[in-house]
């Protein structure tokens, strides 16, 4: 089965510790999709997002530094999980955030390409500078839900992902 896996650095104008929470708390997780988020905070703990179409299990949690999960969509091949890593430091002006996916369906990669971006990076550096999400982003995201509960998967993704 061949796989593909994606990389993103992202950089936040938050402590690394506000990182970590954001993506780790069920209510402040909901935030960024205005959906319920179920998130265990113990390794070995179960986690949903997105209304369920994100699921998953915490292999690894150090607080403030690093998160790895077992992870799948909707619609993915029956009982597979790619490997999520969340690798947080703090720099210069706040916290830098490496995001590493292996094991990503290749139907599915411009999907998540594009979606971390405008539904996990943009709506976490809005809340993290100014406490809120933008009409904007906000408009985004659901447009996202919508691809989602359709199931258009596929995105149009530049030469350069």
């Amino acid at each position: 089965m061949r796989t593909r896996t994606l990389t993103q650095t992202i950089a936040f104008k938050a402590s690394p510790r506000a990182v970590y929470e954001l993506l780790m708390d069920s209510r402040r997780h909901g935030a960024l999709s205005g959906t319920r988020a179920r998130i265990s905070g113990r390794a070995g703990g179960a986690f949903s997002a997105w209304g369920g179409h994100l699921t998953g299990y915490n292999l690894v949690l150090q607080p403030g530094r690093k998160i790895v999960q077992a992870w799948r969509a909707t619609g993915w091949w029956p009982n597979h999980y790619s490997i999520v890593i969340f690798d947080i430091r703090p720099a210069r002006r706040g916290t830098r955030l490496k995001f590493t996916q292996i094991g990503i369906p290749p139907n599915r990669y411009s999907g998540h390409y594009r979606g971390w971006i405008e539904t996990y990076w943009t709506p976490m550096r809005e809340i993290l500078e100014t406490g809120k999400v933008s009409a904007l982003t906000r408009a985004r995201v659901r447009a996202d839900r919508a691809r989602i509960r359709s199931g258009h998967f596929r995105r149009k993704l530049s030469r350069d992902s």
